[in-house]
């Protein structure tokens, strides 16, 4: 008797050079290993338990995603932007979401307006629990939202290739004393500007989100005092943002 298998495609396992890359994406992404700092095989395979083949795979996949820098004969590093790199990237997140936005709220915007104001909800939630970690992960969500409604795969694309790059430097600002008290209320005016059909307000509040006036020196700022920490800075409190 022929036994139909039916039309559900077979899953292809994941080879084990796609899990160090994950692995090792998440690490760098997550803080693990600071910007700049070297990865060599030898260590990697050691702690993750595989050979160094997997490794220097997944090292040249990470460094076309721009998160890891490989330099012979100095070998495999993290990332380190420079001060001009920031400002391009700043300028490049500027003119891809102002652009995504747009299409998304033409698309519908009450759809992406509800979809936004529920991670500002959560967001304010995590403020609260003083839950850092949980606002950044939001903080991701929040724009990875907007190029998933804007119905346009290449900007879509576009993003792809800067946001590991831009969720690790999101994650180094989660210590800066200015960081979210000046992220949430941008973050609440974008929702906001939205939900009412205010896009050019939406657009203004982007710019100065993200834009290289103030998104650059904040992040050039972080950057300074991850590779030399000094004397805790006293100067300015923590906010605690309300909705």
């Amino acid at each position: 008797m022929r036994i139909d298998a039916g039309s559900q495609p077979v899953e292809r396992p994941r080879s084990l050079a796609e899990v160090v890359t994950d692995r090792l994406r998440e690490d760098i992404v997550g803080g693990r290993h600071e910007l700049g700092a070297a990865l060599r095989e030898t260590t990697l395979a050691r702690d993750l338990g595989v050979s160094r083949t997997p490794i220097r795979e997944a090292l040249m996949r990470l460094e076309m995603e721009g998160l890891v820098v490989i330099a012979p004969p100095r070998g495999a590093s993290v990332f380190l932007p420079s001060k001009k790199e920031l400002e391009d990237i700043c300028d490049f997140r500027v003119s891809l979401e102002s652009s995504a936005l747009t299409f998304a709220v033409k698309r519908d915007r009450p759809r992406i307006a509800q979809a936004l104001q529920d991670i500002v909800d959560r967001m304010a939630e995590r403020c609260e629990r003083n839950d850092t970690a949980g606002y950044l992960d939001l903080d991701t969500r929040f724009h990875a939202t907007i190029f998933e409604q804007c119905d346009n795969s290449y900007l879509s694309d576009a993003y792809q290739l800067i946001a590991a790059k831009t969720a690790a430097l999101r994650n180094r600002l989660g210590d800066h004393p200015k960081h979210i008290a000046k992220s949430f209320p941008e973050h609440q005016q974008i929702a906001a500007a939205v939900a009412t059909g205010d896009i050019p307000e939406a657009l203004r509040t982007i710019e100065r989100h993200m834009g290289r006036k103030e998104g650059s020196w904040l992040l050039l700022e972080a950057l300074e005092a991850t590779q030399d920490p000094g004397p805790p800075r006293l100067d300015t409190p923590v906010a605690t943002p309300h909705r």
